[in-house]
This record gives C-alpha cells, sequence and structure tokens, in this order.
C-alpha cells in the first residue's frame, strides 16, 4: 500500500490536471485515488465511498483529509463512521465529483474534457492547478496574493498575447505553452 501512496503522490503532484472517470465501484482505495486527481466524471450507478471501518481500519491513502475538503466535516464523518457509499449522481451533489453522466458516457466525457483542456495555455493550467491547491491550505488572503502572483506572470507571455489577439480576430488560439 506505500508503493501505491507514492504513485497517487506523483498524481497529485502533476503539474497537469488529471481526470478521473469513475464507473462502478470507487471504494476505499479507489475513492482515494479518484480524489487525487483535479476533475472526476462519474457514473450515475457509480459507487462511492470509504468504507473502511467496517474491516476494523481507517482510510489510508488521504481519504479522510480529501474527502473532508471536498464535501464538509459532517458529510465525509457520516460516510466515513456508517461504511455508506453514495451514487454518482450523489457524490456529484455534495461536491465530491465534478460531473456524473450516464454510465455508458463516463469514459468519453472524461476523455473530451482532458482534450478541452490540454487546447489551454499550459502555463495557466499549470498555475491555477497550483494555486488553487496551495490556496485551500492557506489563509484566504496568502491565496488571493497568489492568485495575483499568477496572474501577474502570466501577462508576459506568447501564450496571453496569443489568446487576446484571438479573442480581437475572432478565431481560436493556438497555445504553445510560452
Amino acid at each position: 500500500f506505500t508503493d501505491a501512496r507514492r504513485m497517487w503522490r506523483v498524481i497529485a503532484g502533476c503539474p497537469k490536471p488529471i481526470v478521473a472517470a469513475v464507473n462502478g465501484f470507487a471504494l476505499g482505495g479507489g475513492c482515494e485515488l479518484a480524489s487525487h486527481c483535479g476533475i472526476i466524471i462519474a457514473g450515475e450507478e457509480a459507487k462511492m465511498g470509504l468504507p473502511e471501518i467496517g474491516v476494523g481500519v481507517i482510510p489510508g491513502g488521504g481519504g479522510t483529509q480529501r474527502l473532508t475538503r471536498a464535501v464538509g466535516k459532517y458529510k465525509a464523518l457520516k460516510m466515513m463512521l456508517t461504511a455508506e457509499w453514495v451514487s454518482g449522481k450523489e457524490a456529484c451533489d455534495m461536491g465530491m465529483v465534478s460531473e456524473v453522466v450516464a454510465d455508458d458516457e463516463v469514459l468519453d466525457r472524461a476523455f473530451s474534457i482532458a482534450r478541452k483542456v490540454a487546447k489551454m495555455p499550459p502555463l495557466g493550467v499549470k498555475l491555477i492547478k497550483e494555486v488553487t491547491l496551495a490556496g485551500m491550505d492557506g489563509s484566504l488572503e496568502t491565496g488571493l496574493i497568489l492568485e495575483r502572483k499568477a496572474f501577474e506572470i502570466l501577462f508576459s507571455t506568447e501564450d496571453q498575447k496569443e489568446g487576446a489577439n484571438a479573442f480581437i480576430q475572432k478565431r481560436k488560439p493556438e497555445f504553445k505553452g510560452t
């Protein structure tokens, strides 16, 4: 399990957002693995939860912290202390996943979102992820400072100039990551 957690840190630390597709069961470690991703697409009938208490342990891959940050203390504690699962729709309603779609559309939708993000300016994508995650662990003021600095940095990039010109010229931008 230690090796899995090490690999999951790589996913969470990746400068590019990872899109998770959850269809079927994502309980315990599967739910924790998905929670390391930046965007989660779930099927309507997906089953998600952290039921480890039912076998005498607690979530061990970050679940107690990530679920609580996603859904709040009361919902997270209820799920973990009762070993209850939620459907994809319930997970979406409580803020545990980004979007819920029909079960047979999960992979297509996840790939569609990944392709859309991949067309965005790479430096902007990286900084959005970095600032958002760093800001969650600090005060609002710290998060706002990080956001402002990243915003200012991006104004000196070629991608910003390309994006602005493309907007004015009513065409799709071609970002290069510079």
